[in-house]
């Protein structure tokens, strides 16, 4: 099981952008159980993101929606950000 750590950026934007929003804070907790449980199922579609984000990773929430992470150790993650394609790359 993964440890998910929410780092302040990360709690003030999903305050602002998830928590009022009911379609996307349902899809983000049900990607949130499946993350913790494997960060790499194919539901996710978990990758590595390269050139000003690089050694940072994301996974899709929705469509349009990511979230942007960090590992900090191999079973514990940090996340960083969460909004469409367009705003977190």
């Amino acid at each position: 099981m993964i440890k998910i750590n929410w780092d302040q950026g990360f709690k003030r934007i999903y305050n602002k952008k998830v928590k009022s929003n009911n379609a996307i804070k349902k899809r983000f907790w049900n990607s949130i159980e499946l993350f913790s449980k494997n960060p790499f199922n194919p539901k996710l579609r978990t990758h590595k993101l390269t050139g000003r984000l690089e050694g940072l990773w994301a996974f899709s929430v929705s469509y349009d929606h990511r979230v942007i992470f960090k590992f900090l150790k191999e079973d514990e993650i940090l996340l960083i950000d969460i909004g469409t394609h367009d705003e977190v790359y």
